[in-house]
């Protein structure tokens, strides 16, 4: 009897099974099981030694914890998003949309960390060198301690870096590497995987900073199988629409910062530039005198943004009525307006309703509950809201409002910005900042939407 040569393997989480299934037993996710050989997954060659290079354990109180110092990619977004900068021998991934600027960005964090005195490595599976080239001169990222390489082999990869050893390694794109040991093609389940545990021993042996460009799916989470996400030490991912003129970087793992961090870019002639102050570029374009629009204080981590949601409310001539919203949970919408017909007796199960968040940033906060509420009220009876006010603070099902957390930081960027008046949780009173805005305080759905309405 011959031996089974192939199996199926989940693109997904990687997990294995003898015959082809409808749905992956490992992460239950359907029509993700591929075909692939079996040999694929055998051991592959040169990782006996490990992460640990052959030595022997140690007791832990015997542990040198002192921290590599980090270098900066001359980009304070991105920096920040990191924890501070790059930290020699972390291997990160950067996922985004096509065309979104992931190498633009990581070309340009080459040619800064270049400047800093460290040779740095671009290597590109998907164009040639002059190619990269040109695109280099256009972003204005030449120095002559950066090096360019277009190859897609592994084992020749590894060669070049070990002979350069640069300080920072760009992998563009690791769906484009493979391994000559590993019978699959480029961009399969087994090659990702085991390209990506490469790279990890040659970041974590030699103290190199790698950085890996990765594709989407179309539901935009990262190709290949999830375990990727458990090899690397951070993923980034670009948020925005690739036609749009903004965009935000956002790390969903980071072992050495924080993961509530967000960068803002904006994309220009050079490349992805910073956007120091966020919260004057998202309200910058805000109509006034409109019905359905309310700005609400959100905090990303240590970051505090200004952001505007705007809601359009209308009849509708077909049943069941839509509900659409962009870049905040549709759940949250749906349980929002349920709040506001059983507690408000607002009738809006024949309107169709679209919730968005201008300057296409995610907000997945309860703070913006109270907002959210504004907006839609304001569109449905058609009245503004009152000038200069913003709105925060979360909504229970029984319709009261909840206090929220970092309610100082909230009302000093309102208040820089020029706003007057803000409605707060009533139970955030304890341990406010002084401040000339008009602070309202509020117990109830009702009376913020009679605090924030004409």
């Amino acid at each position: 009897m011959n031996k089974r040569k192939t199996a199926f393997f989940c693109q997904e989480c990687g997990a294995e099974s003898a015959k082809w299934l409808g749905k992956c037993p490992g992460c239950g996710a359907w029509n993700t099981m591929v075909e692939e050989p079996l040999t694929a997954h055998a051991a592959p060659k040169g990782l006996s030694v490990g992460l640990s290079d052959g030595q022997s354990a140690v007791p832990i109180v015997q542990v040198d914890v002192k921290e590599a110092p980090r270098f900066h990619t001359g980009s304070q977004e991105l920096d920040r998003v990191l924890g501070g900068g790059v930290l020699p021998g972390s291997l990160s991934i950067i996922v985004g949309d096509p065309g979104i600027g992931k190498s633009s960005l990581t070309i340009k964090v080459c040619a800064n960390a270049a400047v800093f005195g460290g040779k740095t490595l671009y290597v590109t599976g998907e164009e040639s060198v002059r190619q990269v080239k040109l695109r280099a001169d256009r972003l204005g990222a030449i120095h002559e301690n950066l090096y360019v390489l277009s190859e897609t082999n592994l084992e020749y990869i590894e060669q070049q870096v070990l002979a350069i050893k640069p300080g920072l390694l760009v992998i563009d794109s690791i769906q484009t590497i493979f391994k000559p040991d590993i019978q699959s093609a480029p961009g399969s389940i087994s090659q990702v995987r085991e390209c990506a545990v490469q790279l990890l021993r040659l970041a974590k042996l030699n103290s190199i900073a790698v950085f890996l460009v990765g594709h989407v799916l179309k539901d935009g989470t990262l190709a290949g199988p999830r375990a990727l996400e458990h090899i690397v030490d951070t993923v980034l991912y670009f948020e925005g629409d690739r036609n749009a003129q903004y965009r935000v970087l956002r790390a969903v793992k980071n072992r050495f910062g924080s993961t509530n961090e967000v960068g803002l870019f904006e994309m220009r002639n050079e490349g992805l530039v910073d956007v120091p102050d966020a919260s004057k570029i998202f309200l910058s374009e805000r109509p006034l005198d409109v019905p359905g629009s309310i700005v609400v204080p959100t905090v990303e981590g240590t970051r505090p943004l200004l952001v505007e949601i705007q809601a359009l409310v209308s009849a509708s001539p077909f049943m069941p009525p839509r509900r659409t919203a962009d870049c905040i949970d549709i759940k949250r919408i749906q349980l929002l307006l349920a709040v506001l017909e059983k507690r408000v007796g607002m009738a809006l199960g024949t309107s169709d309703v679209y919730v968005k968040v201008a300057g296409s940033i995610k907000i997945d906060e309860p703070a913006a509950d109270l907002g959210i509420i504004v907006a839609l009220a304001s569109s449905f009876h058609n009245r503004n809201t009152a000038e200069g006010t913003v709105v925060l603070g979360e909504v229970g099902l029984a319709g009261e409002v909840r206090a929220i957390t970092q309610i100082e930081t909230r009302i000093r960027e309102t208040e820089r910005m020029g706003f007057k008046r803000i409605v707060i949780p009533k139970n955030n009173r304890k341990g406010l900042p002084k401040t000339g805005m008009e602070i309202i305080e509020v117990e109830t759905v009702l009376e913020g939407l009679t605090a924030a309405l004409h």
